[in-house]
């Protein structure tokens, strides 16, 4: 790499294009892949999973970042179930308000309130980030989404139906300024 030329690494911008434009649809492939596999214990896929917590987030009136983020907060699990969560926020991070990206990082941390305690853990390993700005959010999002998210009555909506909202966010300019807006905290429903 340290032999290029500036016309090597310009030739390889113009190659890598039509596979950076395909990014949504290796999202949207991993997760028909997340469909094919109930883990055993569980009632549901984890696509049915993530689409029932997209499904929650667009009924409570939820903007497109924080419904793409709910749909994709798991969807490092299939390669990386045991830091799923930061896998899965590195996916949408160029993509999303930084604050959903932190959610999605955080949110296997703030979900053992509801069970680390059946395993001789912490419940409130969470409290370690109780003064960031995005806790508040990070508690909500796992209390309304993630964790009554396994229900495999719920009235779900289809994978086609989030289809275009996830080709709108990966298609967004990486890491534009103006998408993540840094810092500021948006609110989890209108």
């Amino acid at each position: 790499m340290k032999d290029g030329t500036r016309e090597d690494y310009l030739l390889l911008e113009e190659k890598e294009k039509p596979f950076l434009a395909l990014t949504a649809a290796r999202v949207l492939d991993e997760l028909r892949r997340a469909g094919e596999v109930t883990l055993e214990g569980y009632r549901i896929t984890r696509l049915e999973h993530g689409l029932q917590s997209a499904t929650r987030a667009e009924r409570d009136g939820a903007d497109l970042d924080w419904i793409v983020g709910a749909l994709l907060h798991d969807i490092g699990d299939g390669l990386a179930p045991q830091n799923h969560d930061r896998m899965s926020a590195e996916v949408i991070r160029p993509f999303v308000r930084w604050d959903v990206a932190w959610v999605v990082e955080h949110h296997g941390i703030f979900q053992m309130l509801y069970y680390a305690h059946h395993y001789g853990w912490d419940r409130n390993a969470r409290d370690r980030f109780r003064n960031h700005p995005c806790f508040d959010n990070c508690a909500e999002f796992c209390e309304r989404w993630d964790q009554s998210s396994f229900d495999p009555d719920y009235d779900t909506l289809p994978l086609e139906h989030f289809e275009p909202m996830v080709v709108e966010v990966f298609s967004r300019k990486a890491y534009d300024k103006a998408v993540l807006q840094e810092g500021y905290v948006s609110r989890l429903v209108a």
